[in-house]
């Protein structure tokens, strides 16, 4: 009993499907030859497909409806629906010690959200209510996520073609062999903005003072507003400033 223990979950479990018990998910589905341990309880919560990426939306011949849209109103579109859902959830459902939102083409991972919240009466609270909520004219599939540990999750390689991109122009899948379809988690990453944001103790402060006022959901409204304008501003100053040294260093 001690060796099936040990074994539990890994390649070696003959049993029960690994990939489920690391990313809470299997591109074999319901069809795995092995067995879907889906817990009873959990901090974590996945929302499936939720985020709907532009640049996996349907496309002309040419891929030029992306023309249209720059690398930083790609982020912003991404930092704005991270912002909603988790400011939305933690208000209504509990703390969020973290939440992450796969960049990924295959069926059983594109767009899915998981929220790992503080409390595992939080996360029961939010699957029984989110399966009854819309977003953006779809229905909320939520469920609990083993998934807890989400270093062992991540695609390591496309964290590494993340790094890269910070240093030189590459693409963030390049370092991936498997592209778009990988079966690991390749997370994609909010701005640090909004990071310092969201994750900053005095946004919780504010957050929980808030809610004891009966006018803190437009107030957080309005603050929210205030955060994407800045950020926005922030974002066309870096562009303007790197467009500057590109110029700059293309008359040498």
């Amino acid at each position: 009993s001690e060796y099936l223990a040990s074994i539990f979950g890994t390649e070696k479990d003959k049993v029960n499907c690994s990939f489920y018990f690391k990313i809470g998910a299997c591109r074999h589905g319901d069809r795995c030859s092995r067995i879907h341990n889906k817990p009873t309880f959990s901090q974590t919560v996945l929302l499936q497909n939720l985020y709907h990426n532009p640049q996996n939306s349907a496309q002309t011949a040419d891929g030029s409806h992306l023309a249209n849209m720059t690398e930083e109103e790609m982020q912003e579109h991404f930092d704005n629906f991270f912002e909603d859902v988790f400011v939305e959830l933690e208000d209504k459902y509990g703390e969020i010690e973290e939440m992450n939102v796969c960049d990924n083409l295959g069926d059983h991972l594109v767009g899915n959200v998981y929220v790992k919240f503080r409390r595992e009466e939080d996360a029961e609270k939010a699957v029984a209510d989110l399966n009854n909520r819309w977003f953006a004219g779809h229905p909320i599939y939520s469920e609990l996520s083993p998934v807890t540990d989400f270093r062992e999750a991540c695609c390591r390689q496309y964290e590494m073609g993340l790094k890269a991109k910070t240093w030189r122009s590459t693409t963030a899948t390049e370092e991936c062999t498997r592209s778009g379809f990988c079966n690991f988690m390749p997370l994609k990453p909010i701005s640090r903005e909004l990071r310092r944001e969201l994750y900053g103790r005095k946004r919780r402060r504010r957050s929980r003072s808030g809610s004891r006022s009966p006018k803190g959901p437009r107030r957080r409204s309005r603050s929210r507003e205030r955060r994407r304008r800045s950020r926005s501003r922030e974002r066309r100053s870096r562009s303007r400033e790197k467009k500057d040294r590109e110029e700059r260093a293309g008359r040498f």
